[in-house]
């Protein structure tokens, strides 16, 4: 299921990371990578800040659904 789906406070595994090759590499710079445990911090109108690798990183919707975990 895409990020966007899980609910606050769950902890998530990424498996994938879809788009095209530069939002993809964006992702992965910020630390969405296989493998990777997330945890959705809060949801805002579709705006997600989401706990990767000891950070916190919001982004939007529309990223938050290239990501399957």
């Amino acid at each position: 299921m895409p990020l966007s789906m899980a609910d606050v406070g769950e902890k998530k595994c990424v498996i994938k990371v879809n788009g095209k090759d530069r939002q993809r590499k964006h992702l992965e710079k910020l630390g969405f990578v296989e493998g990777t445990e997330v945890t959705v911090v809060s949801e805002i109108s579709g705006n997600m800040i989401v706990n990767v690798k000891d950070s916190r990183i919001a982004i939007d919707k529309s990223l938050a659904n290239r990501i399957i975990v």
